[in-house]
């Protein structure tokens, strides 16, 4: 929490609502007894009473008196939240290699941590974040963020290479603010919630302090992917390679032959014809002839 506003000591009663376009009034008949707005802190009771000397406003029947939000303290009344830290402890997993690790790292004690700040420079691995500079990372100013608040990512990215050593496994910080900065934009800009805190007054009659807090909402958000050397896929990988360049050949082949217009071109590149010529066979045989000899009775 940053930045607030109180509404003290309202009980339940009758009392004019806050000026708005709805709620404004000259005379009762503009005020529907029963009536609940959405955006009102009431049911109408259906007169039109003096906000002011210079407005008129329906009176509702709610807590009384109303919140008035429309005046936010600038600057914001713990803008020294930016000195505060905060400890994020992350712990991830990939099963299927059977290997899990912490971003407290195996090598830091409790003194490391007692002295130790994130800086993404002198110490990129350091789990104690300042405010301050969390928000500087994502190029925003905190005391402007702090008057109406806003929402925060911090990413944290593991990508390990598990046939190295696991110290060469570590996480990376990322930082980014997620809501639209630009208020003028915004219908209902920044980050707030209300909550209240009932009592009994000295009259007996319940009453309650109600907080409109602004504040910083973090986001954390953990992704990444880890690797390992197996022989299987490798092989299997290389084997699909092949296969389609063999494949990515004859869809070549098939392109350049058949379907662009310089097809015949390509034709006389890749193939070379020669001409037949037909070779004459004798009728005789070429081996020669066989003669008879012999006496004759």
């Amino acid at each position: 929490m940053t930045n607030v506003i109180l509404t003290k000591n309202q009980v339940q009663g009758r009392c004019p609502e806050l000026p708005n376009k709805t709620s404004r009034c000259k005379s009762d008949s503009d005020c529907a007894a029963g009536y609940h707005d959405p955006h009102s802190n009431g049911i109408l009771t259906g007169k039109c009473v003096n906000y002011n000397e210079k407005v008129q406003t329906c009176e509702i029947f709610a807590w009384c008196p109303v919140e008035n939000d429309t005046v936010i303290p600038k600057p914001a009344i713990l803008g020294a939240a930016e000195n505060f830290t905060v400890l994020i402890k992350n712990s991830i997993a990939f099963p299927k290699f059977h290997f899990s690790k912490r971003n407290i790292l195996t090598n830091a004690n409790t003194s490391y941590l007692k002295a130790c700040r994130f800086n993404r420079k002198n110490d990129p691995f350091c789990p104690i974040f300042r405010l301050g500079d969390m928000v500087q990372e994502a190029g925003e100013d905190f005391q402007q963020l702090a008057v109406q608040g806003g929402v925060m990512g911090l990413f944290i990215e593991w990508n390990c290479n598990l046939d190295q050593s696991p110290s060469q496994c570590v996480p990376k910080y990322a930082f980014q603010r997620l809501d639209n900065k630009h208020y003028s934009e915004t219908l209902s800009p920044g980050y707030n919630f209300r909550f209240a805190k009932y009592f009994i007054n000295k009259n007996g009659t319940e009453t309650r302090t109600l907080i409109k807090a602004y504040g910083i909402r973090f986001e954390v958000e953990v992704f990444g992917r880890a690797g390992k050397f197996d022989i299987i896929p490798t092989m299997i990988n290389i084997g699909s390679g092949l296969a389609l360049l063999g494949v990515a050949t004859i869809l070549c082949d098939i392109i350049v032959l058949y379907l662009l217009k310089k097809s015949n071109y390509y034709k006389e590149k890749k193939f070379k014809y020669v001409e037949d010529y037909e070779l004459g066979i004798e009728s005789e045989n070429s081996y020669g002839t066989i003669e008879n000899s012999g006496n004759t009775n």
